[in-house]
């Protein structure tokens, strides 16, 4: 009989997820559209038009569309104030749009609509969510490197030094979060740099006990006592014994941990302590188009709908990811 590898072995039990197999698919979509957004046809993202301020999502024309919107403003006028003709500034407004509709900025089309600054939203969106998947990565990345290190040390030497770096890791546990992040963009400034290290700053916490308890439990196996015996160093035994039989449950945890920096990027965006214009994150786009949804909602459902979507399905693909690599769920998917 053939040997299943664990990798296609989870890889199988994932394609029978639906959900999960969907939701990967989905994830990689957005991921795609993030890293070639710099050579799609979109307009700059950053690009105000003043002109076509609040455009509702549509695809015509700028012109026809903005067109349409002042003349039913001006018919509304009128009937208010019991004019049946335009005065000389609304007439004069309508010729500048007549004679201006066949420019190129007027022949543009704004599939999503626009920003209260004339700006794609389309674009914006797509921009946005660059800032805000990087965020989510970097984060990750982060607090795997961090809390693997730590967990992985203090796990197998255990002693004194286990005791110490656990310690540490419950006063880290017990300061507040979110509070120290807010303090430190808003005492050293609103960059991106600054918001990658005040998310990663205690987010490898819980991957730290993670893995920690995952190493105590396999030290004292006997391929870790073969490899002892033999002369391997404390380094050969973490990185090519122990680390590899607990990358199911580190893939897991990352596949469920980057929604989470991403909420909280989005969270300190709303609260204006994010990523500052003209970039824009999910967050902040979202900030953004509360201040105006009562008049204009595409501005606030657009990046809200993509940030559900992606945040949704990348929690879908994680609880996927958890139980393809968990040998007890073989007979439940």
């Amino acid at each position: 009989m053939k040997s299943v590898s664990l990798w296609a072995d989870a890889w199988k039990r994932l394609r029978k997820n639906k959900m999960a197999f969907i939701s990967l698919w989905v994830v990689l979509a957005y991921i795609l559209v993030a890293l070639v957004a710099p050579v799609l046809p979109i307009y700059p993202y950053e690009e105000q038009v003043v002109a076509h301020a609040n455009l509702p999502p549509s695809f015509r024309k700028a012109g026809d569309v903005l067109m349409e919107q002042r003349v039913k403003y001006f018919d509304k006028v009128m009937q208010k104030e019991g004019r049946t003709s335009y005065n000389e500034a609304e007439q004069a407004e309508i010729d500048e749009i007549k004679a201006s509709v066949n420019t190129p900025v007027y022949n543009r089309h704004y599939i999503l609509g626009t920003d209260a600054l004339g700006r794609d939203m389309l674009s914006r969106t797509i921009y946005g969510g660059r800032i805000s998947i990087a965020i989510g990565l970097i984060g990750t990345i982060t607090a795997l490197l961090i809390g693997i290190m730590v967990g992985s040390v203090a796990g197998y030497i255990g002693g004194w030094q286990d005791n110490i770096l656990m310690r540490f890791v419950d006063i880290m546990y017990g300061l507040p979060y979110m509070l120290m992040v807010i303090i430190m963009m808003a005492i050293l400034g609103r960059n991106v740099a600054i918001l990658f290290v005040a998310i990663a700053l205690v987010s490898w916490l819980t991957i730290a006990r993670v893995v920690r308890g995952q190493v105590i439990s396999l030290k004292a196996s006997e391929y870790v006592q073969a490899a002892r015996a033999m002369g391997a160093t404390t380094s050969h035994i973490i990185f090519r014994h122990l680390l590899p039989n607990t990358l199911g449950i580190i893939i897991a945890y990352a596949t469920l941990s980057l929604p989470e920096f991403i909420m909280s990027e989005s969270f300190l965006s709303f609260l204006g302590l994010g990523v500052s214009a003209p970039l824009a994150s999910w967050g902040s786009l979202v900030s953004d188009g509360v201040k105006g949804m009562e008049l204009y909602p595409w501005i606030l459902v657009v990046p809200a709908i993509t940030m559900t979507v992606f945040l949704f399905a990348m929690n879908f693909l994680g609880d996927g990811v958890r139980d393809a690599f968990d040998p007890q769920s073989k007979n439940r998917v």
